[in-house]
């Protein structure tokens, strides 16, 4: 079968969009794989087929690199609101508010003047079955846990770009104890208001960069680090800036773009 593609990131974090608000389009496992392999498909961290939704504008239904589904992706959700905006409604369209429905919840987001987007990704969980609810030491390093619909470690260390995220990263990914694997990240503290970081995705391995686990590491260094109500976090692929509202939501505000698009015949 020809299926219309939509290449995207949010600062590199890349997804191949697929406009299935008809329902017809049913994904395996080869074919997910396939999609994202970078030499012989498209290429992408995942694949998201924007489908529809009774409670909210459209549902992210997002499958990682090797075909396995995720709760939640916070560039893949900008995404999927500018493809919704761009790609399924009405061309001139005035829409800026979009409710994305996601496996962790409907996500609220709204498109600022200067074309960025802005999420609200929830508040931050540090208690659940996938992560112990207490700090650990593991391979060497302190990991603090936390939820963002998705389950993420996270250790503060001093000159980040001197580790092995490559070597690290399937090690704490697959510890045994979380039950359902879990994303995990390393973050240097350049001062109360500025940290960067680098991500290792379950199920994906590092990429350049994420958005839960931004919100992740902005949550840890809230509790953890007196960090700043409002902060820039910067990863590989650029900066997304963090902040929290009077409920105690981390908002996260960031850019999504469109590559290209195109048809691929998917066997």
């Amino acid at each position: 079968m020809n299926i219309g593609f939509t290449k995207m990131h949010g600062l590199g974090n890349d997804f191949v969009v697929i406009d299935n608000m008809n329902g017809r389009i049913k994904l395996s496992t080869e074919q997910i794989v396939f999609l994202c392999d970078r030499h012989k498909g498209i290429g992408g961290d995942a694949v998201i087929l924007v489908e529809s939704s009774s409670t909210a504008d459209c549902f992210m239904n997002y499958i990682n690199n090797d075909g396995t589904s995720a709760e939640m992706c916070g560039n893949g959700v900008r995404c999927v609101a500018k493809f919704f905006k761009e790609e399924i409604l009405p061309k001139k369209n005035s829409q800026t508010s979009f409710k994305i429905d996601t496996r962790a919840g409907i996500k609220n987001i709204e498109l600022l003047d200067d074309g960025t987007f802005s999420v609200n990704m929830g508040k931050p969980i540090f208690s659940s079955i996938d992560f112990p609810d207490k700090s650990l030491e593991l391979e060497g390093f302190l990991y603090h846990f936390v939820s963002i619909g998705n389950p993420h470690a996270v250790a503060f260390v001093e000159d980040l770009d001197t580790y092995d995220l490559l070597t690290l990263g399937p090690k704490i990914e697959n510890n045994y104890n979380f039950p359902n694997k879990i994303n995990n990240h390393l973050a240097e503290k350049i001062n109360n208001k500025e940290y960067k970081m680098r991500v290792f995705e379950r199920a994906c391995g590092i990429t350049l960069a994420s958005g839960t686990a931004a919100s992740a590491v902005y949550a840890t260094a809230r509790k953890h680090q007196n960090a700043e109500k409002e902060i820039t976090i910067q990863m590989p692929g650029g900066k997304l800036c963090m902040s929290e509202n009077a409920e105690g939501d981390i908002i996260m505000r960031g850019p999504a773009e469109s590559v290209y698009g195109g048809m691929i015949e998917v066997r």
